[in-house]
């Protein structure tokens, strides 16, 4: 079977049995979106869940974080993994979207990973919740269901992205990109994979050995 043909198995079935999929973070805009990203890196959606809405109380907006000391942001995500680098990359990207960007998260990719502490994966995912752009975020999620399905043999996040990119249409790119993650949360799990109960083993390139 080819990728191609694993493709169309897969998110055939996708689209019947999994109509809505999206992100787990919780977020009111683009300022916010980019924030829980960012702390979401290395740990888990509930975490930041639990954590952004005493940060956003404190600093509603990108202008008020710009504004803001790093030590006590800090204080306040002191509970999300690497909360000392990431309290850097708040600020900093807080400050250069208001110096470089007139307080606007830009829209572009390039821009985007121009801001402290976002990387492609970053800028892809809020590219694409936000301006529904046709790209696909590869975070360990994604990148491990891709191999292990056969959607991909690529052997770095940006090799799977543009495999993924090569098989999946554009429209339907931002809403595939949550099923693959969710896809590997909840059944194709890093530890201790749910196969045998798993709707896709049938296709699944892994599972099946080939």
């Amino acid at each position: 079977m080819t990728a191609a043909q694993r493709y169309k198995c897969i998110f055939d079935y996708f689209r019947q049995n999994v109509p809505v999929a999206q992100s787990e973070l919780n977020f009111s805009n683009p300022y916010e979106l980019i924030v829980a990203v960012i702390l979401s890196a290395q740990c888990t959606d509930r975490r930041v869940n639990l954590t952004t809405p005493d940060l956003f109380l404190q600093y509603p907006d990108v202008q008020h974080l710009a504004e803001a000391d790093k030590e006590d942001v800090f204080n306040l995500i002191r509970s999300i993994s690497y909360p000392n680098s990431k309290a850097a990359h708040l600020v900093g990207m807080a400050r250069k979207v208001v110096s470089d960007f007139g307080g606007g998260i830009p829209s572009g990719i390039d821009e985007l990973m121009s801001l402290p502490g976002v990387g492609r994966k970053t800028a892809n995912v809020v590219a694409s919740i936000v301006w529904n752009e046709p790209v696909i975020a590869v975070d360990t999620h994604v990148f491990r269901v891709s191999r292990r399905l056969g959607l991909s043999r690529g052997t770095t996040p940006r090799a799977v992205e543009l495999d993924l990119e090569r098989l999946i249409p554009v429209e339907e790119r931002p809403i595939a990109h949550h099923w693959l993650i969710l896809h590997g949360r909840y059944t194709c799990t890093a530890q201790k994979p749910k196969c045998p109960g798993c709707p896709l083993s049938t296709w699944c390139k892994e599972f099946n050995g080939r």
